[in-house]
């Protein structure tokens, strides 16, 4: 089973409608960066899409976070990000989130604002030349439930 369908059916775990979220938020997150690796961690808590400009975690810009309660956009370093729209939650020492609604929320000035601080601002660089891939990095074998 390839990578692409593996995460496909960690989606399906989830109601439809925060499934068909999620999905939407990762297309739309892969359009904005074609250059990014997309790292699949299907862990206890959520099942998470880390967008880095390389294969390092460490690296990683954004993520979206899904679970029972939700969808997010995830800042990993978004404590030191100007937020002069007051959308971003968190207030932990690195990262902030934007809670998805629809996949609409990601087209407002606000947010298309905050993303393009981030890249800038990115520790490494998106290299335009090179090509992206998803690919799933864990799964747990235990997980909290997906459906609320």
């Amino acid at each position: 089973m390839t990578d692409e369908r593996r995460f496909a059916s960690f989606l399906a775990e989830f109601t439809p409608k925060h499934a068909a979220l999620g999905r939407d938020a990762v297309a739309w997150l892969r359009r904005r960066l074609p250059t990014a690796d997309v790292m699949i961690y299907d862990n206890y808590n959520f099942l998470v899409a880390g967008f880095s400009p390389n294969d390092r975690p460490s690296d990683a810009v954004f993520s979206i976070a899904m679970s029972a309660r939700g969808v997010a956009l995830c800042f990993l370093q978004g404590a030191v990000l100007p937020d002069p729209h007051n959308i971003l939650r968190g207030s932990g020492p690195v990262v902030r989130n934007i809670r998805l609604t629809s996949v609409e929320d990601l087209e407002s000035n606000g947010a298309q604002m905050l993303i393009q601080v981030a890249i800038d601002h990115a520790r490494v660089p998106f290299d335009p030349k090179r090509e992206g891939r998803l690919y799933v990095k864990s799964v747990s074998a235990k997980k909290r439930p997906r459906r609320g």
